[in-house]
């Protein structure tokens, strides 16, 4: 405490919380209104927006070949069952045979496994030929996770098998919105 005010009695404090309960329930409604009026905006994409869309998707969370570990596989992982399900219409738009799709859980040896296994493969709509191993991530009791409880199903592994021609084509289409991109950003005004 500072020599200044050591001698000053501390400044009375409100005694009473405040209700924060009303101004939460008009940030719940703002934020509702405007997921719903972005939500509209997107209205029907073509089969072009949602090609654009995989590939961007792909790019982000998708396995990438490196200079010092060229490995051309589609894999792609994520725990997001709505990213999952528009990865595989970007598949099936792309004509990807679901018979070449494998998928592998991975998830914390703490979480309920079995219905994180049922989860997944109700929502891809396949057996469970196409569902390899599922690895299980080892328990670090020093780790503060957020992802437990009910919602925690870890997350889905989508393999495409023979993939290395559609990988160069995707490494191909992304080149192709980067120098889009790049020229835009030239061609723009400052």
């Amino acid at each position: 405490m500072s020599l200044w005010v050591r001698d000053l009695a501390p400044p009375a404090r409100p005694r009473r919380k405040p209700d924060w309960g009303p101004y939460r329930e008009r940030t719940r409604l703002a934020r509702e209104e405007a997921k719903a009026a972005a939500r509209a905006e997107v209205g029907c994409l073509t089969d072009r927006e949602l090609f654009i869309a995989g590939v961007a998707l792909y790019w982000a969370e998708g396995s990438k070949s490196k200079p010092y570990r060229i490995d051309e596989s589609v894999i792609f992982v994520n725990s997001d069952p709505d990213v999952i399900e528009v990865y595989l219409a970007w598949l099936q738009l792309l004509g990807v045979d679901p018979g070449r799709l494998r998928f592998r859980l991975m998830i914390h040896e703490s979480a309920d496994v079995a219905a994180a296994e049922r989860y997944w493969a109700e929502l891809v709509g396949d057996g469970s030929a196409a569902f390899g191993k599922t690895t299980l991530k080892r328990h670090n009791p020093a780790t503060v996770r957020k992802s437990v409880g009910e919602g925690y199903r870890g997350c889905l592994a989508v393999k495409v098998l023979n993939g290395a021609d559609l990988y160069r084509r995707i490494e191909g289409w992304w080149c192709g919105i980067v120098g889009v991109g790049k020229r835009r950003q030239r061609e723009s005004p400052a």
